[in-house]
Formats: structure tokens, sequence, C-alpha cells
């Protein structure tokens, strides 16, 4: 039986780029594409980091039955949800997958496939770091929301709350401080 290996954690905790490292080193993994309805962001690209479909689609897929986990957030330019679906993706008898998502998405997802089927994978960073470099993230864009990076840092003070990382059982934690001992523990802990 295969496993779905979900890495989560704070915003610009750098979980994109391990996710990212793990997938160049271990192509064996297969992934699965989440899905959500907000504006693509320079460098993403359709069907890479996201399905970017609108509130009919997600509508559509909700009617049908497809929709594993789903939520919204009313984020300084509007509402935009994500969600993953069980859309033809995911082969638990012939694959491992490498996922990325928040806790809530991770919670969902342990709830539909089993709790032994979904392994947390939570990358920690210093707050004080992870602000410069959401900072620096979004100056690059060619229209920095500063007020969205804000609402986002600060709401992820409260999704991964200690207590919700304790009523999830996530109780491996990853430091990011230097990005090839964390890819490194990574590994060791997934047993590659």
């Amino acid at each position: 039986m295969g496993k779905i290996y979900y890495v989560m954690g704070k915003s610009s905790s750098g979980k994109d780029t391990i996710y990212k490292k793990l997938r160049e080193r271990h192509p064996e993994f297969h992934t699965i594409v989440p899905y959500t309805t907000r504006p693509i962001r320079e460098r993403e690209h359709n069907g890479v980091e996201y399905f970017f479909v609108d509130e009919q689609r997600l509508k559509e897929m909700q009617e049908a039955g497809q929709v594993i986990e789903v939520r919204s957030y009313n984020t300084k330019c509007g509402i935009w949800t994500y969600f993953t679906a069980d859309d033809g993706q995911i082969d638990l008898e012939r694959h491992d997958y490498l996922v990325i998502g928040t806790l809530v998405s991770y919670e969902a997802m342990k709830g539909y496939f089993g709790r032994n089927a979904v392994v947390p994978i939570y990358i920690e960073v210093e707050d004080g770091e992870r602000l410069t470099r959401a900072l620096e993230r979004e100056k690059e864009q060619s229209e920095p929301k500063y007020a969205e990076m804000c609402r986002r840092f600060l709401a992820d003070e409260e999704d991964f709350s200690e207590e919700n990382l304790r009523r999830a059982e996530i109780t491996d934690r990853f430091e990011n401080a230097d990005l090839t001992e964390c890819l490194t523990e990574i590994e060791k802990y997934i047993g590659l």
C-alpha cells in the first residue's frame, strides 16, 4: 500500500522549496495537484503548483462528489478557495505520493485515506526569518500585495498553533535553517 507524504508548514517556511527538491531527488514520487480559485502568480503554471479553476468548476466537482477537502480564505484580494479532489490522480495501490498543503488539508486527507496512509512532514522556521523571506518574495512580484502577505503570516500563527499541531498528532518537525540538512533529515524520516 502506498503512502502520501504530506509537506506542510507556515508561509515562507521553505516548504515549496523542500517539496521541489524532494521531487527532483526522488522522481519516483507521484504528485497530487490541488485546485484553487485564486489568481495564478508569476512563475506558476496551471497543473503544476495548482489547477487554477473558477467557482463554477468547483461547484461542478462538488456536485460530482469529487472534492475530498475544501477551504476558503477571505483575503485582502477577495475570497480564495483551495481544494483537493479525487479526480483520478491518486492510486495508493500502485504509488507513493509527495504532496504539499495545509494542516487542515492534511487532516482531511488523513480522514479520507486513513491515518496510516498519510505521513506528515512539518517544516519549521524561526518567525523573524520567515517574515524576512516573505517580504523578499513579495518584493519580487510585479504588484506586491503586502497586506495579503501580512494576513497570511498572522493566519498561520493560528492555523499552525501548538494546540492544532497536537490535535493533528504532528510530533516530528523539521527545522529549515539549513536546506541541505533539512532535506537529509526528511529523507531519513521517510526511509529514503
